[in-house]
């Protein structure tokens, strides 16, 4: 049953104004709909929904919530630090090797992280890897 439906992230939000600035001016997002001034829903170009509602408990997650498989990841953290994103490293990740703000995993690829407005983990990656997708 479940493997006929979709899956969406969600990404809590204490201020839903500021997360919406932020998703605007910082990764070039514009909400899809907007329901009853407590969820945005994003759409992208990829084919991917997801949404960032309000809730008190924003940004307490110490891990990913949300990724995006971008083509380039060094091209898109380029981007997003040209626009006053500042990412995350892990050291404590064994490994892993670091070209500035951009982790290379093995066969599992290139990542990189950042925070959202909102002090939510988020991340670019270059996708799962060919042998994982079925």
């Amino acid at each position: 049953m479940l493997d006929e439906g979709t899956v969406t992230a969600n990404i809590p939000a204490a201020d839903l104004a500021r997360a919406r600035a932020f998703y605007a001016d910082k990764l070039g997002l514009t909400p899809h709909q907007e329901m009853e001034g407590v969820i945005l829903v994003y759409c992208t170009g990829g084919g991917s929904t997801f949404s960032v509602y309000q809730t008190e408990y924003a940004g307490q997650a110490g891990h990913t919530i949300a990724q995006w498989h971008v083509d380039d990841v060094e091209a898109a953290v380029r981007d997003l630090k040209s626009k006053g994103v500042t990412f995350e490293h892990y050291d404590d990740m064994p490994g892993v090797e670091w070209n500035n703000d951009v982790a290379s995993l093995g066969v599992m690829g290139k990542a990189a992280w950042f925070r959202d407005s909102e002090n939510n983990i988020l991340c670019l990656d270059d996708g799962f890897p060919a042998e994982t997708v079925g």
